[in-house]
């Protein structure tokens, strides 16, 4: 059996592309079956994929696996539904799922819900946002409010920015509200005149304790840097974690060192299991001499799913779609019928040393699963 391999192997993507045609050989040598990788080198384009897709089916494939991006993928949807092909997308953009076509990139969405039900557990029940203006913060948004309100909670506050993010996580605070009867009390003691006003204004200054924010659970959208300057503005503003729980997305994965930044410590978030995440890296580096990009995981996943299923003579949307899932790079993960995927997440904490574990990713898929 053959699998288009639909990668940017040149232009500005190319370094990640080889990196994912590594992952996926290497998910072959691991199960050693039938199965043959065509390799085609989409540009990063669309017209790219196109033509690659175009040059896979011409081979024979009978499954396509990628392109990387969303765009791409809406360009080969057509050919290879045309052709009877299902494809296995490396976007992470749901929006490209289609009945032929299958996102296996990793969703905001089943960690979302996953994190908004940790917070409900733990007794929040008035929840806010503040999410980039960005395809991703928009799709962890629509998640978001969903969830909350399937699971019995409320979202009180929302703010979208794009840059800056000050002005938004001001708005968020409803600052000067909060703040306007301790600065009534600190005018009405210097209006006074005396030197006993001075000081009483001064220690209300100092010491007075500004109202905590109308909500208990804060999701936060971005991640690296721009998660780093997001976070150090919430205190100033009197945002502090706790007594609001804040929650993050997967992006807080690829940032081990968040714990620096003192405003992050204690975010919750999901994210695939860090024990079979690092023995994927080792595998690789060990294979290879460097370490993969995260969504060359993608890549392996990818490849290790159409060679089980060509094991079995069988790549069907029926064998994709087995409910049992597949045993993925970082756990387990599962094709639904709508195209888009389930993973086995793991609920993890920011801690100033790293990442804690809270409650490690299920083995197995069933209603715990989000």
């Amino acid at each position: 059996m053959r699998a288009g391999l639909l990668l940017p192997l040149s232009g500005p993507q190319a370094a990640v592309g080889r990196a994912m045609l590594d992952a996926a050989t290497l998910a072959l040598f691991q199960h050693e079956a039938p199965l043959v990788l065509l390799p085609k080198d989409t540009g990063g384009t669309p017209a790219g994929a196109a033509a690659a897709a175009r040059a896979a089916l011409a081979e024979g494939a009978s499954i396509l696996l990628g392109p990387l991006f969303a765009a791409e993928t809406e360009a080969v949807g057509p050919l290879a539904r045309a052709a009877g092909v299902n494809v296995l997308a490396f976007t992470t953009d749901a929006s490209a799922a289609r009945d032929n076509v299958f996102v296996l990139g990793q969703l905001p969405g089943p960690a979302v819900r996953r994190v908004v039900a940790a917070a409900r557990s733990a007794g929040a029940e008035r929840f806010a946002a503040l999410v980039p203006d960005t395809p991703y913060g928009r799709a962890v948004l629509a998640t978001f409010r969903a969830a909350v309100a399937s699971s019995g909670g409320s979202v009180v506050r929302e703010e979208i920015y794009a840059g800056n993010p000050a002005p938004a996580v001001q708005r968020l605070a409803d600052y000067a509200r909060r703040r306007g009867p301790v600065d009534a009390q600190i005018r009405a003691a210097r209006a006074l005149g005396t030197a006993e006003g001075r000081r009483r204004a001064a220690a209300l200054a100092r010491e007075a304790r500004i109202p905590p924010p109308d909500f208990d659970a804060l999701i936060l959208a971005d991640g690296g840097e721009q998660l780093r300057a997001v976070a150090s503005l919430l205190p100033f503003y009197d945002i502090d974690n706790p007594p609001v729980r804040f929650l993050g997305t997967p992006l807080l994965a690829a940032m081990p060192d968040a714990g620096r930044e003192p405003a992050l410590v204690g975010t919750l978030y999901a994210a695939p299991d860090e024990a079979r995440r690092a023995a994927f890296e080792a595998r690789f580096a060990e294979a290879f001499g460097a370490a993969p990009p995260l969504v060359a995981g993608v890549a392996f996943d990818a490849a290790a799913i159409a060679a089980v299923l060509a094991a079995q003579g069988d790549v069907s949307r029926a064998a994709l779609t087995d409910p049992a899932g597949f045993a993925g790079v970082f756990g387990i993960v599962r094709l639904l019928p709508d195209g888009t995927n389930q993973r086995g997440l793991a609920l993890m904490e920011v801690t100033r040393g790293g990442a804690r574990t809270v409650e490690p990713a299920p083995e197995r898929f069933d209603d715990r699963v989000f």
